[in-house]
């Protein structure tokens, strides 16, 4: 059975555009896609999984540069681990600051609803 997906299947399963998973392939976010027989891009698991977590990264806010740097350091191999681990925990940090800014905004908002009273 051939799971593979389409580019717009794909692109749809990540809330984005086949444009942009072109230019994923294009800037070598992600490796060369397999093609069919009428030359499609046929996404195929892993494909899917690296992905998923390229949309994660850009969703909470990773430049597209380093995004490019982890990828580029996933290719060297097991002997970047520590480098990927340090990029990672940067961009951890990052996003933990802007959850604690979202929370502090939040009960600015909490407190104004308050008093408006029910």
């Amino acid at each position: 059975m051939n799971t593979a997906l389409t580019v717009s299947e794909a692109a749809a399963r990540f809330g984005l555009t086949a444009h942009t998973l072109r230019w994923y392939e294009q800037v070598g976010l992600v490796d060369p896609v397999p093609r069919d027989g009428a030359g499609r891009r046929r996404y195929a698991e892993a494909d899917l999984n690296r992905l998923a977590f390229l949309t994660r990264l850009r969703t909470t806010g990773m430049p597209v540069r380093e995004m490019l740097r982890y990828v580029e350091l996933a290719r060297l191999g097991s002997e970047t681990e520590a480098a990927r681990r340090a990029l990672l925990e940067a961009h951890r940090r990052r996003v933990l600051a802007r959850i604690a800014d979202l929370e502090a905004d939040l009960e600015v908002i909490d407190r104004k609803i308050a008093s408006y009273g029910s």
